[in-house]
């Protein structure tokens, strides 16, 4: 999902079996991305996948992952098998879309995964706590304040 100037790119590892089912970002409805963006930008939940993602857009982000490909059991990041994993082609994305000034990891998976093939760029990163309902050691209240914070709302 990419808009035409975004400023700031989420990344997640690998899409869940229900994203790729779905064929949408954080389709889990258990996953905590919608509702925290809902929250920090105004929007009824509800809303139809398309214009949650023109929002998004409208406020210069970007959502993308870490992994083109890999295999796993389930959808958990911690069962990727890392023989499989292709990562995105970052420097080409990064230099076609030089508006990005900001990485956001969400989660431990896409930020180990991305700093052992592009360790050092001249770009602010930050790793947030992951939105997965696999990640429930974090209250909700305690996710969408991290995530206002690093999306200084």
């Amino acid at each position: 999902m990419l808009g035409s100037s975004p400023s700031i790119l989420i990344l997640g590892s690998l899409p869940s079996n229900k994203s790729l089912e779905h064929q949408q970002y954080y389709a889990n409805p258990r996953n905590a991305f919608w509702p925290i963006m809902a929250n920090l930008f105004s929007f009824d939940l509800t809303l139809p996948y398309e214009k949650r993602c023109d929002l998004l857009k409208q406020h210069n982000i970007a959502v993308w992952d870490v992994l083109r490909a890999g295999q796993r059991e389930g959808s958990l990041d911690q069962n990727i098998d890392n023989k499989t994993m292709i990562i995105n082609d970052f420097e080409s994305f990064l230099k076609t879309h030089s508006s990005i000034k900001k990485l956001i990891f969400n989660g431990t998976k896409a930020e180990t995964v991305f700093n052992e093939v592009l360790p050092s760029l001249n770009i602010s990163m930050q790793r947030l706590p992951s939105t997965s309902p696999a990640h429930a050691t974090l209250s909700f209240e305690k996710k969408l304040d991290a995530w206002r914070e690093a999306l200084s709302l």
